[in-house]
């Protein structure tokens, strides 16, 4: 099934759904990246501190799509922040990916208390300058990150990637990135199944359209005009993840869904996270 396109803020086309690899060992990733290009994912996810860049750049080399078909994105670890280091890590990211540009390049978290994040977003500003990447963005900035890199920066960030799901809408920052033409990318869009696949709202319109609840879910963040990177091994799952484009939800739907937030979020507050926190 073709994949529905989303275009940033500088023009650049997206794949509205793409393959999350986090967690996806060496031994897997070649089954899974084939399971995926056959289901008709190009898009693929990643970041430097999953350990697994350069088991997907060889998936991908191996797989023998054409670079251009694909649109790769991967992240800046929090350890190499900074200006000098961002290059440093682009470097081995690229080497890791056997390719010589990002689709996307990401800071994974702010890490505000350590004051390094504009300095990383400047270099990133200059590698897109450079254009060794063609979008840059950020992960897990809440309003008030964004508005301080807005206001220091001369670029703005095309993607905000975010935990976001229907226990945890965000629907503040949510609103925020869509008036300032961000287009938010969900990390976690099934709440790693946290229970959420079993509410009667969500099985009841399944059951509807016959589709999975987890294709309700992943539906509904299309109707927010989110891009969404499911993670899965599965080559049956990863099928329906992206056989998710041949219905829509109608509005009445996509509220009762809205109305389920519980403000429950699954992981760490970007408020709280320090460079050294997460391993």
């Amino acid at each position: 099934m073709l994949n529905e396109i989303q275009i940033l803020n500088n023009g650049y086309p997206m794949p509205s759904v793409g393959l999350g690899v986090y967690k996806i060992s060496d031994e897997d990733m070649t089954k899974v990246v084939n399971a995926a290009i056959d289901a008709g994912y190009r898009a693929f996810d990643t970041a430097y501190f999953y350990d697994n860049e350069a088991s997907l750049g060889r998936a991908l080399k191996d797989n023998g799509v054409d670079r251009e078909d694909l649109f790769i994105t991967t992240k800046l670890w929090n350890d190499y922040q900074g200006y000098e280091k961002t290059f440093e890590y682009f470097n081995k990211s690229i080497e890791n990916l056997q390719t010589d540009y990002l689709d996307l390049f990401l800071i994974h978290w702010p890490c505000e208390a350590d004051g390094l994040f504009l300095e990383t977003y400047k270099a990133m500003e200059e590698l897109y300058e450079q254009g060794k990447v063609k979008a840059i963005g950020v992960c897990n900035f809440n309003v008030h990150h964004l508005e301080k890199l807005m206001a220091q920066s001369s670029i703005k960030p095309m993607v905000n990637q975010i935990e976001v799901h229907p226990y945890f809408n965000q629907q503040e920052l949510q609103e925020f990135c869509d008036r300032h033409d961000i287009k938010v990318t969900a990390w976690m869009p099934l709440m790693r199944n946290r229970g959420l696949l079993d509410n009667p709202v969500i099985v009841k319109i399944a059951e509807k359209y016959h589709k999975t609840p987890a294709q309700v879910v992943l539906r509904w963040h299309l109707a927010h005009n989110r891009i969404i990177i499911p993670k899965s091994q599965t080559p049956k799952r990863i099928q329906e993840n992206i056989d998710i484009l041949d219905f829509n939800l109608e509005l009445t739907e996509v509220a009762e869904i809205d109305a389920l937030d519980r403000n429950a979020r699954q992981g760490k507050n970007p408020d709280d996270v320090k460079i050294g926190d997460l391993k």
